[in-house]
């Protein structure tokens, strides 16, 4: 078939057909749930170390918001959904690396997080505008794009009538009355996660080891759409992390009179928390690397193809000058020119005038990571615009596209010599404009590709995009720094320190800013006191033999250590796995110093596991989030699980649970929503608390409810409701 014939394919609507569809009513909603899902990505990514995709769910509630307010077409929903949309996907590529910066010793700043998620956004954006003819008109029965797909058969049925929003707002209602009274930030009416930490006998049998959820709504949402096997693997690593190598490590390590590296306490003195942040961390962190490499290397066909057909098509068409049809106006290749050269050089400025503080590195370094941007950014999100086009948008090897940019910008700095602590956060910073470009370019695709079905307008919905990228980057480094600080916590520790010492790895920070001003500090049996700031100095530990990695808080009044600074991110609560992955892939190439026995240990798990012919990606996130998080995932499998039974016994068909559009996804995508608009409250609740200096201002009384038996009732509870609700058919349209 010649290049210039198109494939034979009608449009929901006609391209002579103009009906409304870029208007100010749908950029606002697009808008407001480009914040929501934006700030709800960035709490569950955070907790979860997954996301879901968004567009279905802004879709349905598109479509009934805005009927309520007369007629709307199908191409202004689909601009709502585009808008909104953006915010999920930006979030996803921020939270997968830009946090990064914590764990590597540095301040997250609102204003670098929202600079380096637009420019990473709106490339993202650019570099798809040239690929979409090829990869959507083109190869449109090649490239199915299912999430793409799948929204496009909800807005097309909500145009024909039907209502699928009432399962959201159900799961959204009783999802946030259950966290209202759930989380431990706002009432906690009952444990938030019921614990059993096992220790039987004499011989201290699984001493070590702890069977916790965090029973949160977001997290069975999340495990019901992602389906009982995935849910399973995922379970699989927390169970062979929490209940197999951690009582091992302190049945073999509790002899010991002396810290094991990189420990800095005896194992014998660890309990399960100290046990999973000391051990764990780093052999997950050595999984997850080496099966986002492993999927990467498994795409490399997919990956060479992407390539190949976005530079052919890169090439001038022969179209000439003539007015093409209204579904086949895309932005001109001037703006994406343009506008690409002019996000480059404001990467250049940006990062040469406001560097992250402390990690100034000079013009030659800077210069190089802009144009490394644009090296790496080109091709990962051609390869990301093809991959999620063949198995969808849950399955984009993000993380291993982030880590192959990360390897190849550090092997290079270290060729040049570049490794002082300032070049990891340029290194991070590289990656997070690639990561936010490739995790974007994705989801424009999917968007396109919905566009392309029901018959929009490529150029209204690509500004619909860029305008979704301006207005959720907001809220997503909002969130982001409410999040470490409404989560941090001050633990009483007490080591002698001779400051004016040579300690390696360790420096003092001038910049207290982020330190609250009144300190509360918890100790062993969880009482708090109050300390002002002034009382310490605060110390910045990476890669120290003395201190395990992160901040403490000196006081020259007695010589001692005193108070251990917890970050909010990278904290049990908000454990950002892909991130510590990213700082540790910098850290273990630009200081070559890495507890490597660990991480090896993680990276054979994954060859076992590949072995045994589980794709291992979903096994290493699991390893290495907390057991909490995973078993709570675990029974939103579950939950789908018996759905599927049910259905199959009943004669129906489980793919029909599996869509989508299923009311029991729609429910759990209300689920998730709640969990993160209501949880996010909570860490904003705390924030304040902190700032003003306050205690805990939702003081529910200690009742009978304060168990953890109730709070595993509550929890059934809750997961009975899914199901129900996921058994409850829908009010399906007449086609």
């Amino acid at each position: 078939m010649p290049d210039s014939q198109e494939p034979a394919f009608k449009p929901f609507i006609s391209p002579k057909e103009k009906p409304r569809e870029f208007t100010f009513r749908a950029l606002l909603l697009g808008s407001i749930f480009g914040i929501i899902f934006g700030a709800v990505t960035v709490y569950v990514g955070l907790r979860a170390g997954l996301t879901v995709a968004a567009s279905i769910p802004i879709a349905v509630l598109s479509i009934s918001i805005l009927r309520a307010f007369g007629r709307a077409s199908i191409l202004e929903n689909n601009i709502v959904q585009t808008t909104g949309n953006a915010g999920q996907s930006i979030a996803s590529g921020v939270i997968f690396t830009l946090p990064a910066l914590v764990f590597l010793g540095f301040d997250l700043e609102y204003s670098r997080i929202f600079f380096l998620a637009l420019i990473g956004g709106w490339l993202g954006v650019l570099f798809m505008i040239p690929l979409r003819r090829q990869l959507i008109v083109q190869e449109h029965e090649n490239l199915k794009y299912p999430e793409g797909t799948a929204c496009a058969e909800v807005l097309i049925a909500g145009e024909r009538g039907g209502s699928f929003a009432s399962r959201v707002f159900l799961g959204l209602g009783l999802g946030s009355l259950y966290t209202l009274f759930q989380n431990e930030n706002l009432f906690k009416a009952w444990p938030g996660t019921p614990e059993f930490q096992p220790d039987f006998g004499p011989q201290h049998v699984l001493k070590g080891a702890s069977i916790k959820a965090d029973a949160t709504p977001e997290y069975l949402g999340v495990g019901y759409i992602i389906g009982p096997k995935v849910a399973g693997v995922i379970f699989a690593g927390g169970v062979f992390s929490w209940l197999v190598l951690m009582p091992l490590i302190y049945f073999f390590g509790k002899e010991l009179g002396h810290p094991l590296y990189p420990g800095t306490i005896p194992i014998e003195q660890m309990g399960p928390s100290q046990l999973w942040s000391t051990y764990i961390r780093p052999m997950g962190a050595g999984a997850v690397a080496a099966s986002g490499l492993i999927t990467l290397l498994r795409t490399l066909p997919t990956i060479v193809s992407a390539l190949s057909a976005g530079f052919k098509n890169l090439r001038p068409g022969a179209a000439g000058n003539a007015k093409p049809l209204r579904t086949e106006d895309d932005l001109s290749m001037r703006t994406v020119v343009l506008g690409s050269l002019l996000l480059i050089l404001f990467t250049f400025f940006f990062l040469q005038f406001k560097p992250v503080p402390g990690a100034y590195v000079g013009i030659l370094p800077n210069l190089a990571a802009a144009l490394l941007v644009v090296v790496f950014g080109f091709l990962f999100v051609t390869v990301s615009s093809r991959i999620v086009g063949l198995i969808g948008s849950s399955a984009n090897p993000m993380s291993g596209m982030a880590i192959a940019t990360l390897m190849a910008t550090c092997a290079i700095f270290l060729v040049e010599g570049w490794t002082a602590p300032a070049y990891g956060a340029l290194a991070i910073t590289i990656g997070g404009i690639v990561a936010i470009a490739a995790a974007n370019a994705g989801d424009t695709s999917q968007d396109l590709k919905t566009g392309y079905i029901v018959g929009s307008t490529p150029r209204y919905q690509q500004l619909a995009l860029m305008i979704g990228v301006v207005v959720s980057t907001v809220a997503i480094g909002f969130t982001l720094n409410l999040m470490n600080t409404g989560l941090q916590e001050f633990r009483e520790a007490s080591q002698p320190w001779t400051l004016t010492a040579s300690h390696p790895g360790v420096a003092v920070q001038n910049d207290v800013k982020h330190l609250p001003d009144q300190i509360h500090v918890l100790g062993p049996d969880k009482t708090s006191t109050t300390h002002p700031k002034s009382e310490y100095i605060v110390l910045n530990a990476i890669g120290s033999s003395e201190l395990a990695d992160g901040k403490y808080l000196y006081s020259p009044s007695t010589g001692k250590i005193e108070v251990q600074w917890i970050q909010g991110i990278g904290s049990e609560k908000a454990a950002a796995p892909q991130a510590r992955l990213m700082a540790t892939v910098i850290n273990g190439i630009l200081t070559r110093k890495l507890a490597w026995g660990l991480v090896l240990l993680g990276v054979f798990l994954v060859i076992a596991v590949e072995l045994l012919g589980i794709r291992s990606l979903s096994f290493a996130v699991g390893a290495y989030l907390s057991i909490g998080t995973t078993l709570a995932i675990f029974c939103g499998g579950m939950v789908r699980w018996f759905i599927d039974a049910a259905a199959k016994k009943a004669g129906g068909d489980s793919a029909d649970s599996e869509s989508e559009i299923s009311p029991g996804s729609l429910f759990a995508s209300g689920l998730i929503a709640a969990g993160g608009i209501v949880g996010l409250c909570g860490v904003a609740l705390k924030g304040y608390e902190a700032t003003v200096g306050k205690g805990d201002i939702l003081n529910f009384p200690h009742t009978f409810l304060d168990n953890n038996y109730v709070s595993v009732l509550a929890f059934a509870a809750l997961a009975f409701s899914l199901y129900y609700f996921a058994r409850k058919p829908l009010n399906q349209p007449k086609p």
